[in-house]
């Protein structure tokens, strides 16, 4: 019970320096140099994706090892 009520006040704590990080991306985006909102859209685009990869790569090898382990034991 006391490291749910630790863990929410650590979110609420670090939540106001999360937010100051996209007021920060959303003034260069803004501030019209295309080099520099293209790269802030390729890095929204490659942390978007890695989640997705991560777990296409864990279904894959589960699904391998559970074929493996299905042929074993028949």
């Amino acid at each position: 019970m006391h490291s749910k009520i630790k863990y929410s006040i650590f979110i609420l704590l670090i939540g106001q320096r999360i937010s100051a990080q996209c007021a920060m991306c959303k003034a260069v985006v803004e501030s019209g140099n295309n080099s520099m909102s293209d790269g802030i859209n390729n890095g929204i685009l490659y942390l978007m994706a890695m989640p997705y990869l991560l777990v296409l790569i864990a279904g894959i090898l589960f699904f391998k090892f559970y074929l493996k382990n299905k042929n074993l034991t028949h």
